[in-house]
């Protein structure tokens, strides 16, 4: 599945009305770990079915930025149902990354 660009304007339906899990990248252009991690998250969107992925660039939407109370990037976060169920801050292997994943799918 394709990743999502995810902005004010369609999180609504892109993330919260989601049937499937959500992972959001919150990334910048700028920020090295952000480029390492954008091989790993599309490698996950791509090979795993039954999970949405979205990106969300921080300069560009800084208010949901604000609103998952991101302060460091790249922070990766899980929702389920709209609701977040886990978030994390750094670069993170792909096998944890689908840990935090499949966890959701239990809380």
């Amino acid at each position: 599945m394709p990743i999502l660009s995810v902005t004010e304007q369609n999180y609504e339906e892109a993330v919260a009305s989601s049937p499937v899990p959500v992972l959001l990248d919150f990334y910048a252009t700028w920020c090295g770990p952000c480029r390492a991690l954008a091989p790993i998250v599309q490698d996950i969107a791509d090979s795993t079915p039954g999970v949405r992925v979205g990106k969300v660039d921080v300069d560009e939407q800084p208010a949901l930025a604000r609103r998952f109370g991101v302060m460091s990037i790249p922070t990766l976060v899980v929702l389920r149902e709209g609701k977040v169920v886990r978030s994390v801050t750094g670069a993170r292997p792909k096998q944890e990354i689908l840990s935090l994943l499949f966890e959701a799918e239990h809380v």
